[in-house]
């Protein structure tokens, strides 16, 4: 009589307890879900630590106040070995004057070759030869295949300077990037300060997958040597 007893109670018992493990579990995935459903709300500039942008300042959720320079780039095959041993020179004295913190980061980008197309489609309804017209219709269906494919890319500089945000934060921010704007001109490098629309972009290239280009990530072991620069 006492079997059937003890068997009715742990029958009970393994039930009660399966019972409560399965609603456990329930409230589980749906405390996951909703978390999971308030990730998925969170905007772009939540993620990204943005929380506006105005004029030439990217201010942060946590109370930053970011600035941009971008350096334009120069062709350094133009240059003979002295020419580039005084840019070395000129630019390192330049920076090692600099007492405060900044970033330089690298993207890269499809090149804007519209300008070319445009010249070419101009040079197309001005010529009068057939065969020049041939040319140039070939040659703007081949720079617009470069430009659909995004395979033509370039490099391009930008450096970040920032500072809490507050009463004149932005104005020392602004004479900071002046005076490096000045040290890069000084050796010929020219160089401006973004405006709100280059932030945009910039933000675009940098966290919008659809802005990235993939690249080559291959590289080989080596040893990087800097040469003296005081070397005549």
């Amino acid at each position: 009589m006492v079997f059937p007893i003890i068997m009715i109670a742990v029958c009970l018992l393994m039930g009660g307890g399966v019972f409560l493990y399965t609603k456990l579990s329930e409230k589980k995935k749906a405390v996951a879900k909703q978390a999971a459903d308030n990730t998925a709300q969170i905007t772009a500039n939540e993620f990204i630590n943005v929380k506006d942008i105005r004029g030439k300042f990217l201010y942060t959720r946590d109370g930053l106040a970011l600035c941009y320079l971008k350096i334009l780039p120069i062709s350094i095959d133009l240059f003979s070995k002295s020419e580039k041993k005084q840019i070395i020179r000129q630019l390192t004295a330049n920076l090692s004057s600099v007492q405060y913190p900044f970033k330089l980061i690298a993207v890269s980008r499809p090149v804007d070759i519209s300008p070319l197309l445009s010249e070419l489609s101009a040079e197309l309804t001005e010529s009068g030869e057939m065969k020049q017209k041939e040319l140039l219709k070939q040659e703007i269906l081949e720079m617009g295949g470069y430009a659909l494919s995004g395979e033509v890319v370039e490099r391009q500089f930008y450096l970040i300077l920032w500072d809490k945000a507050g009463e004149n934060a932005e104005h020392e921010l602004l004479q900071r990037l002046k005076y490096l704007s000045g040290y890069f001109g000084d050796v010929g490098i020219q160089a401006e300060i973004l405006e709100q629309q280059g932030i945009v972009r910039l933000c675009n290239l940098v966290n919008n997958p659809s802005y990235v280009h993939l690249e080559n990530a291959d590289f080989d072991a080596a040893i990087p040597v800097l040469e003296n620069a005081g070397e005549k």
